[in-house]
């Protein structure tokens, strides 16, 4: 059987974390970290049952940070260009290593994540890790590199503003400035003569507070100064392109399954094109996800690009979060048909770690209101699903844990021990926490135990429903799944109150997936509730739906 992937992505310092104390911009010891030791067998087959066959290790990566690892042989980071106290897990300071912060033996993290793949691996899940391929640490330096390769940079010719095989890009004669990102008249100041592009393509020796400044941008063979000329050569590829395909070994052959990759279209389409048919060549059954944001390139980046699943967030996440906020759940119509002929490559989710908690007063202040959304996202079509850590349990992200302060969002930044979390680690969750997982683990292990979820024909129902005095389509919305004589109707409610609606089935439904008209007895998959339904063209199937919930109506037809 070919499994949808339903991904369960954890900020892996933060599932296991067990401080005593939660105060903001504080230290690892008094705010604590979760280890990957904390992903024990137990632990992992509860992520598995819970619908899940895909786990994204978030931060794995060694990564700039204000803790002192000295005494490992580990380099300090300049706190300047560090973003909080545990740092940015994409500010990677050695593609080669594990982050020291979720290792129990800090001289055996490498053996302590080869244990976590195999644990992962028992568990019956695959595992992602990120790709951080378009900028690294302003202090990156490789501590764990196999011998004959070189570190980035370290070949560079750095004066020169743009050369085609320096890994960076540099303001030449120009010193690095931290007037706009710090007040601190501190002695012992950062110093980067000369100074390199920062990671979100910001060409200037001083970035501001809201550029990526902890970061350097990478150079893939494009001056980007002088009209965004490619120099690229597919015979002699850039010396980058040689040192990321080098990095993307080494993780595959420590047996990782995957790789979500930051940023992907900062970085051009030729090196994918280049790098992942050569990787899936060599590791069989590897799995790249790309973060892209505009949908002009989608195509491009699945064609030519060669990747298997692209982030849906301008498409289907935005149009869900707005629906959400009160807009017309038609939209959701337009917003499929826009991505149709590569639906199957969109990866959908509804919170991650760049994004509002639904929970949060940033986005819908409840974590009820993202049930009719969840049932979309997860059921419309046969495409991944992708699930935040917490998510499932209400957890709304409204704590100021330090560098990105109060917004709706779980710090990336901070150590910090997240209550419900750690309540759920110990059994310990609220009767409404554990109803609302509950809920989401009914609704992502149908996404692989039924047939019609899994692989099914998908048919929208809102044309026929539009002058429905019966439906209101501004709240509701409703589709079909059909495969091997199992039709499933799914309906959402958008609403806060409950909808009693007639849906109609056009004759058309019919034909396309071939139903045969009758009297049915069908099951409310949520619920379990059992009802008889008469299916007949353009006769309404009358239903009523709770506030903020949905309906999954299974037939088997005759």
């Amino acid at each position: 059987m070919n499994e949808r992937p339903i991904i369960y992505q954890v900020f892996t310092r933060l599932f296991g974390a067990e401080g005593k104390h939660n105060t903001p911009n504080s230290s690892i010891d008094r705010n604590g970290c979760g280890k990957l030791n904390d992903f024990t067998a137990e632990a992992l087959a509860d992520i598995k049952r819970l619908g899940c066959n895909y786990i994204w290790f978030t931060g794995i990566i060694e990564h700039a940070q204000q803790t002192d690892y000295t005494a490992y042989g580990i380099a300090k980071d300049h706190p300047t260009v560090v973003k909080g106290r545990a740092g940015s897990p994409y500010a990677i300071k050695d593609y080669y290593d594990i982050d020291p912060d979720l290792a129990e033996n800090v001289t055996e993290r490498l053996k302590e994540f080869d244990a976590l793949v195999k644990r992962t691996h028992e568990a019956g899940l695959k595992m992602i890790i990120d790709f951080v391929p378009n900028h690294v640490a302003r202090q990156y330096h490789s501590d764990a590199k196999p011998l004959g390769v070189n570190d980035l940079g370290e070949d560079d010719n750095t004066t020169a503003r743009f050369d085609y095989n320096n890994n960076f890009y540099y303001m030449v004669g120009q010193e690095f400035s931290t007037q706009n990102i710090t007040d601190s008249d501190e002695a012992d100041a950062y110093t980067e003569k000369p100074a390199r592009a920062t990671g979100n393509d910001c060409f200037s020796a001083a970035p501001g507070k809201n550029d990526w400044y902890e970061t350097v941008k990478l150079n893939y063979g494009i001056d980007y100064e002088h009209w965004h000329t490619k120099y690229l050569d597919p015979v002699n590829v850039p010396d980058t392109w040689n040192k990321m395909l080098d990095i993307l070994r080494y993780w595959a052959s420590r047996h990782v399954d995957g790789f979500r990759c930051d940023m992907a279209e900062m970085v051009p389409c030729e090196f994918w094109g280049w790098v992942i048919p050569k990787l899936k060549s060599e590791h069989k059954g590897l799995t790249f996800i790309a973060e892209v944001y505009n949908p002009q390139e989608y195509r491009n980046y699945i064609y030519n690009g060669k990747f298997d699943y692209l982030y849906d967030k301008v498409g289907l996440y935005d149009t869900l979060r707005n629906v959400t906020a009160g807009t017309s759940a038609s939209d959701i119509t337009q917003c499929w048909q826009s991505v149709d002929d590569i639906n199957g490559h969109m990866l959908n989710f509804l919170e991650n770690h760049d994004e509002q908690r639904i929970a949060s007063d940033f986005f819908a202040g409840s974590p009820l209101k993202g049930r009719p959304a969840l049932l979309v996202s997860a059921l419309m079509r046969s495409n991944p699903f992708m699930l935040y850590f917490g998510q499932e349990l209400g957890e709304a992200g409204m704590e100021e844990e330090g560098f990105s302060g109060r917004d709706g969002r779980t710090t990336i930044f901070d150590y910090w021990t997240i209550d419900k979390i750690h309540r759920y680690r110990h059994g310990k969750l609220t009767a409404d926490e554990t109803a609302l997982r509950d809920y989401y683990k009914k609704v992502l292990t149908l996404c692989n135990s039924e047939v019609a979820l899994r692989q099914g024909l998908f048919f929208d129902l809102m044309y026929a429903n539009y002058s429905n005095p019966l439906m209101n389509t501004n709240r509701q919305f409703g589709f079909l799944r059909y495969s091997d004589k199992q039709l499933i109707i799914v309906v959402s409610n958008f609403d806060d109150i409950q909808a009693n609606i007639a849906l109609n089935i056009p004759s058309h439904a019919f034909d396309y997936l071939n139903l045969v008209p009758g009297n049915y007895t069908a099951t409310d998959l949520l619920t379990d509730e059992q009802m008889y339904l008469q299916l007949y063209p353009d006769s309404p199937v009358n239903l009523a739906i709770s506030p903020l919930n949905g309906k999954v109506i299974k037939i088997t037809i005759r």
